[in-house]
């Protein structure tokens, strides 16, 4: 097995560990490399010379579907109608409780 070199980048904060960032693409590479090898995350991040809890959270961002999925379009649009109809109807009591207070505290 040929060792990949991660692309980070290293910040430094007057004295204290230097913090590494992945990319993108090495971060779906060592999600790949995990599948591969049975999902063992342990032995995959010491494969990759990063942390367990590292490539635990992005094998768990993988797994979860992008936001543009969770909701169709004709539920948004069924949900956008429903709460248009509410702002309607507590708009109105608003308007009401105005004037019924607008008539009750002239003398």
């Amino acid at each position: 097995m040929s060792e990949k070199k991660p692309a980070t980048t290293e910040t430094s904060n007057a004295g204290k560990k230097r913090r590494r960032k992945f990319d993108a693409v090495f971060k779906a590479a060592a999600v790949e490399h995990c599948r591969l090898h049975g999902g063992n995350l342990f032995q995959a991040a010491q494969d990759l010379g990063i942390n367990y809890w590292t490539l635990r959270d992005w094998v768990e961002r993988a797994k979860s579907p992008p936001p543009s999925e969770l909701a169709s379009m004709p539920e948004l649009e069924q949900e956008n109608r429903r709460l248009k109809a509410e702002l309607a109807r507590v708009t109105e009591q608003r308007d009401i409780l105005k004037k019924s207070l607008g008539i009750l505290s002239t003398p």
